[in-house]
């Protein structure tokens, strides 16, 4: 393995996402032009190579740090240029981030702290501008024409040491300069400069001096703001040195998210989208979020010690409106977060009804081991990836049911993983039945304790829906947004209902207020917020979402089925085709008749139009394409005489091995070497229909028998085709 000393150099595009949601093809054909033109003659000139581009970003090495910061400096002047002519909020701007150190090679790829380190001082730089490590900086302080300013040591993630970081300030009239900035956002300057230096004359020092005050108002908003006070709460910083307590700042985060959404008077940012702008300035979240408030903090235990340190920014002006110190016992922490709430809702002149008042004032459980895990179980949960991911979700949510059975929250928890096992047929946790029957459970468990549990009523909703019960579904669905107003997710589900139920135009308004609320949202919801916009219609707003989803989840099935059904509707046959036979590598007994029955909920005239997106896409109607011949078909006599206490020996196509038999009441029983169900058994002219509990939603499923006279598996006697399978059998003998 290769080790050597680099400068690195990694570029990234400030708010690209919002700008491709504005015009996604004209986004990277300008993303592109800039690379082309400004980066890669820059690159050139000063000896870089590039490594790598990372969709709106670059990584670029280079020998002399001299070098990079040169190419840094010369990119970013002609970035202003090229953007002098453009609209603020049209702009591609880039911040860069410079960094001198140890990088691993491999191949033509390098990676290591000295990577790692480039990218978190990237995010640190302005928009337009550079930040450099403080190793960069012991190479360049008197070696360029440009300024700098000292941010201080910072703390960033996956780095064990703190990293100076020092800001380039491109003004001539501050080249060899270095100044001191406060290392809190938004902090005014304290004797970083004596007043007799500072006030030489009838002017200031040099010129940036917007870096020494509080941060200036945005000059760009991506949205308008709410006709309500708007606020992001930004994610708390452990800085107890120690690791463990991750996920008390975190929860100490999540929980004045969730308590904030709560109040019909505010408007919340949801967490993942303030989790996205971790290392983002003040200015920026405002920007990027569409925000006029924004809270930040730290938090400190040692023992059963808790110290609190909690700041509301108005994002406007850079002013604080309101700062308190807390410094409480561990078991006062729900106390801390009502002082919190309080305070700003105080602050904002935020009206509270009754109802609002008394649901603040409930503590959602008095025991702290109990709350302990149930923080645990939603760190784990921001992102379910894999089996065990649910399963440490799933345990930590038990621990603190069981340590306090009355915990609203964690049975809600348990609901919402046991409804996503069953969407998604996950039976390497439960089978679907079981798993079903779990959600409806716990969600159940967790209204009885908490009526306005916004989770729990959205899990009843998605179950109601698929149960048929498309009223019951409204009704749940709307009662969550009603107890949870700033919550996307409850808007995102009720806008599914919609789509689903026929109601479009409402589904599309109900899904843009939920993006509104998380406008970085995490793949899984942009994958509902596709399939929304899809079934509405809106194919543009619904493929970059798709795609975005189907980038960061490659082995969705569901994505991979929405974007074949989309490009086939919007007539890019070639895509749609790509599509298709991604999701059957997935999924090879992927077929249309499958979706026809696992979407028989949906409004008639969706169904119609998502299958038959599937046949354009190249969808086959039965699994593995099988297509009998009409000759070949069993009667409906014939399926009588193959089913009456007879038994069936074969093999699918897979080359699952299995046994079936059925009796004369009806009833039948499945088993291969890892499974053994039963379920019922009835024959409907040419058909033969089976419904297994806790398979297809419990619903009764119909394929055709054939004589086989195809060239494989020639010692069986029929073909069984189902949605679901091929099966090759014979009679026992």
């Amino acid at each position: 393995m290769e080790r050597r000393l680099a400068a690195i150099l990694i570029a990234d595009v400030v708010g690209y996402s919002r700008l491709s949601r504005i015009d996604e093809e004209d986004t990277r054909i300008r993303f592109q032009a800039d690379f082309a033109e400004v980066f890669e003659p820059q690159i050139a000139e000063h000896h870089g190579r590039l490594v790598k581009t990372m969709g709106d970003g670059l990584l670029v090495e280079f020998h002399s740090v001299v070098d990079a910061l040169r190419c840094a400096v010369e990119v970013q002047r002609q970035m202003a240029r090229r953007n002098a002519g453009i609209p603020p909020e049209r702009r591609l701007d880039f911040r860069i981030g410079v960094n001198l150190g140890d990088v691993i090679v491999e191949g033509e790829d390098i990676h290591g702290d000295g990577v790692n380190i480039a990218a978190r001082l990237e995010p640190l730089a302005e928009p337009g501008g550079i930040a450099i490590s403080g190793s960069a900086y012991d190479q360049l302080r008197t070696k360029l024409a440009v300024g700098f300013v000292s941010l201080g040591e910072r703390k960033v993630k996956n780095i064990p040491e703190p990293v100076r970081v020092y800001r380039v300030v491109l003004d001539p009239a501050a080249a060899g300069k270095t100044v001191a900035a406060p290392r809190r956002r938004g902090a005014w300057l304290v004797g970083a400069v004596g007043g007799a230096t500072m006030f030489a004359g009838t002017t200031l020092w040099w010129q940036p001096w917007t870096l020494f005050w509080p941060e200036p108002p945005p000059q760009r908003i991506a949205y308008p703001l709410p006709d309500k006070p708007s606020v992001a709460v930004l994610p708390f910083i452990n800085v107890s040195g120690d690791q463990t307590q991750d996920h008390l700042a975190q929860g100490l985060t999540d929980d004045l998210i969730t308590e904030l959404s709560k109040l019909s008077g505010l408007f919340v940012i949801a967490r993942h989208s303030v989790l996205a702008m971790r290392e983002a300035t003040i200015q920026d979240v405002a920007a990027e979020l569409g925000v006029h408030y924004v809270l930040e903090g730290t938090l400190q235990r040692a023992d059963m010690r808790l110290r609190i340190n909690v700041k509301l920014i108005d994002a406007t002006t850079g002013l604080s409106l309101w700062a308190e110190r807390y410094d409480r016992q561990y078991r006062d922490i729900f106390a801390v977060q009502d002082d919190v709430i309080g305070k700003i809702t105080s602050a904002l002149e935020v009206k509270l009804s009754q109802g609002e008042q008394d649901q603040l004032a409930r503590i959602p459980t008095d025991n702290l081991e109990a709350y302990d895990n149930y923080l645990r179980a939603e760190q784990e949960g921001l992102i379910y990836s894999d089996v065990n991911t649910y399963r440490r979700t799933l345990s930590f949510y038990q621990k603190a049911i069981d340590l306090d059975p009355r915990f609203a929250d964690a049975h809600a928890g348990i609901a919402r993983v046991a409804v996503d096992v069953w969407r998604n047929d996950y039976n390497y946790l439960w089978s679907a039945a079981v798993a079903r029957k779990i959600a409806y459970d716990a969600a159940g468990e967790a209204l009885k304790l908490d009526p306005n549990n916004a989770r729990a009523r959205t899990v009843l909703a998605l179950l109601q829906l698929v149960d048929g019960r498309a009223t019951e579904a409204l009704d749940s669905a709307s009662r969550a947004v009603d107890a949870q107003p700033s919550d996307a997710e409850a808007y995102g589900n009720l806008a599914l209902i919609l789509a689903h139920t026929g109601n479009h135009q409402r589904a599309i308004g109900e899904m843009q207020r939920a993006l509104r609320l998380d406008p970085s949202p995490p793949p899984s919801f942009q994958l509902l917020a596709g399939v929304v916009f899809y079934t509405a219609r809106d194919n543009d707003r619904a493929i970059p979402l798709i795609e975005a989803a189907s980038h960061a989840l490659p082995d969705a099935e569901p994505a991979h089925e929405y974007l074949a059904a989309a490009y086939a509707h919007r007539g890019d046959a070639a895509r749609a085709a790509e599509e298709t036979g991604r999701l059957k590598t997935l999924f090879p007994e992927a077929n249309i008749t499958y979706y026809s029955y696992l979407y028989d909920y949906w409004n008639k005239e969706d169904l119609a139009y998502h299958l038959s997106g599937l046949k354009a896409a190249g969808m086959p109607e039965w699994p593995f394409g099988f297509a009998g011949s009409a000759t070949d078909r069993l009667s409906e006599a014939d399926l009588a005489g193959l089913t009456a206490d007879k038994t069936w020996i074969g093999k699918h196509k897979n080359g699952t091995e299995f046994i079936q038999a059925f009796d004369r009441a009806g009833n039948t029983a499945y088993r291969t070497a890892n499974t053994s169900i039963t379920g019922i058994a009835e024959i409907r002219g040419d058909q033969l229909c089976e419904k297994i509990g806790g398979y297809f939603l419990d619903r009764l499923v119909c394929g055709h028998v054939y004589r086989n006279t195809m060239s494989e598996q020639t010692d069986m006697d029929y073909i069984h085709a189902t949605p679901q399978a091929l099966k090759f059998f014979s009679l026992e003998r």
